[in-house]
């Protein structure tokens, strides 16, 4: 599976790593922090990356950030519950709206179900994650000037777009 990222800044990662003492009673933390603008199943590279230029072209830069931290308590997929960092961005949702459209959206998690967020850990107890949740955090604000192809099974990046497209 192939995933459309927005790399997120290096402050994103720092907080994360502060949060660590709250994270490590979860049965995940990550250490790759990232924000899934669509995923694609079952699709070649090449004509994914080329579908992506030709839906990519014109789309401008846009604002992101980081507002606090929450948590799904039943998510969709996996082990609950994930602890997350909400981000706040109406370019990335309209972005996210038009390769749905496009390329369709996954049951559950995509379309209308879609919440922007930077996955800390998952499967704790639900008593952890609302003590992540209620630490305070200065909100982290960027701008997007590039989106990334993931290959989640090499677990790297295979491409990367600078935008404007």
């Amino acid at each position: 599976m192939y995933s459309l990222n927005v790399p997120v800044p290096g402050r994103v990662a720092r907080l994360a790593s502060d949060l660590f003492p709250y994270l490590a009673p979860f049965d995940r933390a990550r250490d790759r922090h990232t924000l899934v603008c669509k995923r694609f199943e079952d699709v070649e590279f090449d004509r994914l990356r080329e579908q992506l230029r030709r839906a990519l072209a014109g789309q401008p830069a846009f604002e992101a950030r980081v507002t606090d931290i929450r948590f799904f308590e039943e998510p969709p997929r996996g082990a609950a519950p994930v602890v997350y960092l909400a981000v706040e961005s109406p370019g990335l949702l309209d972005l996210h709206r038009t390769l749905a459209d496009e390329f369709g959206a996954i049951e559950g998690i995509e379309g209308d179900d879609y919440v922007p967020h930077v996955t800390l850990a998952r499967g704790g107890s639900l008593a952890d994650a609302r003590a992540v949740a209620s630490q305070p955090l200065d909100p982290i604000e960027w701008t997007v000037s590039q989106l990334d192809v993931y290959d989640s099974s090499f677990r790297e990046t295979a491409a990367s777009i600078s935008l404007p497209a």
